[in-house]
């Protein structure tokens, strides 16, 4: 049986009427619900006493260091099954599969690079607790802790906890935590010695290219198989991005990259692009939005683009590529035996002279099936443009993403039918 609250401030009265079914439901979401340290008290014992609970939700409550210092406590004791714990929406998440778990992996919401999160005022002082907990469990699979303050002497504290840890972690976020430069040596050894480790994600922390040569060594050791590394807004430029490019070239398992939101530059992505005309690197979805880039880079993409065969997703929005950088990209992805499936070219300062590039790339190509051109300088020439590629047969874009373009009512009427006629095509706006 589950419990599924969502936004609503419990008062005493209500909250004790839900006590006695926190020791009875399977699944208990308290999401948003004023909960404080007091409450943690009873959602304690609730973990003592429940031996069906299996999953609990405490999403955007105020229950500080105290509060979750009181849940970790429950959490550890013998009679508590729990597999999943969220303290923060996609953030503050453990998910621990004790040895009466199911096995396999606890699946957890994915977070994608820059997406905002909520707070759970954890500070430092919870990462001692939460250290004990990593070292009592050996089959912890995911930890997340981000949007938390917990800065660089918390970052350390739960280094040495996965460090004492016999846990075979597979997902380690520390998004927007307070990180600096001089956490990227334990998170060198953690990387280094957790061979389960599939998914790490640091965005949001001032790692400087200084803690981004810290961390490569530990990336490129041969223990390391990590799938996925987010890395958006860490303060990384160019210097940064060529030990990257090390193990972009060394590392076959590696297939997400996010570098959004660092300054990158067109020599970034210079870098970027040769590193991924290698054959030791098979990298397969790359976000470089944000990153200060500008037309220059295109050449250097597009040749990227008409020889790699494994990159399926390049996330340029946000970049001052304007229509003549557009013309480039198009004239490369036109090429037969392009393999890209999604392309993101929001806020790039393309105009209706641009949108002529791309629906004839909406008729050459047949891998791509997602492209956004939000927040461009679009009008209805332009989406006309390209409504009338898409009303061709032979068109394969399944989702055209159109956020903040703005067309007249005839123009939504042609929209409209083309929808009604393709039910494989969405246009989102």
């Amino acid at each position: 049986m589950n419990l599924d609250i969502h936004c609503e401030q419990l008062s005493d009265a209500r909250w004790t009427e839900l006590l006695p079914l926190l020791q009875q439901y399977e699944v208990v979401r308290l999401d948003d619900c004023g909960l404080t340290e007091e409450h943690c008290k009873d959602i304690s014992s609730a973990l003592r006493a429940n031996p069906s609970l299996t999953e609990l939700c405490l999403r955007t409550n105020e229950l500080g260091d105290a509060g979750v210092h009181l849940v970790l406590q429950g959490l550890q004791s013998p009679t508590c099954k729990i597999q999943k714990l969220r303290l923060g929406p996609t953030a503050a998440l453990l998910s621990f599969l004790g040895p009466w778990a199911r096995r396999g992996r606890v699946a957890a919401p994915p977070a994608r690079p820059g997406t905002p999160l909520t707070y759970c005022r954890l500070t430092a002082a919870s990462c001692e607790p939460l250290a004990s907990v990593l070292r009592a469990t050996r089959a912890l699979k995911e930890l997340t802790v981000s949007n938390n303050d917990i800065g660089e002497a918390g970052a350390r504290v739960l280094g040495q906890g996965l460090a004492d840890s016999a846990c075979q972690l597979e997902t380690l976020r520390l998004e927007n935590c307070g990180l600096t430069p001089a956490n990227c040596k334990d998170l060198c050894g953690i990387v280094a010695s957790q061979a389960s480790l599939r998914e790490l994600d640091l965005g949001s922390n001032g790692l400087g290219d200084a803690g981004i040569a810290e961390l490569c060594p530990g990336l490129l050791s041969p223990a390391s198989r990590l799938k996925t590394l987010w890395l958006w807004e860490c303060d990384i430029t160019a210097s940064g991005c060529r030990d990257l490019c090390r193990v972009l070239q060394a590392k076959e398992t590696l297939k997400e990259l996010s570098l959004a939101g660092n300054k990158l530059g067109d020599e970034g992505a210079r870098l970027l692009c040769e590193s991924l005309l290698q054959p030791g690197c098979q990298l397969e979805s790359l976000w470089v939005k944000s990153c200060s880039l500008t037309a220059a880079c295109c050449q250097h993409v597009s040749l990227m683009l008409t020889q790699n065969k494994h990159l399926l997703e390049l996330q340029l929005s946000s970049n001052k590529l304007g229509d003549s950088g557009i013309q480039e990209l198009c004239q490369a992805l036109s090429q037969p035996g392009t393999t890209l499936r999604v392309l993101c070219l929001g806020d790039c300062e393309v105009t209706n002279r641009g949108c002529s590039s791309l629906a004839s790339l909406l008729l050459a190509n047949r891998s791509l099936r997602e492209l956004d051109l939000s927040n461009n300088c679009v009008g209805d020439p332009g989406v006309l443009q390209l409504l009338g590629s898409l009303e061709q047969p032979g068109c394969a874009l399944e989702q055209l993403v159109l956020y903040d373009t703005y067309w007249t009512e005839e123009v939504e009427d042609r929209l409209q039918a083309l929808e009604g006629s393709k039910p494989g095509l969405r246009v989102i706006s």
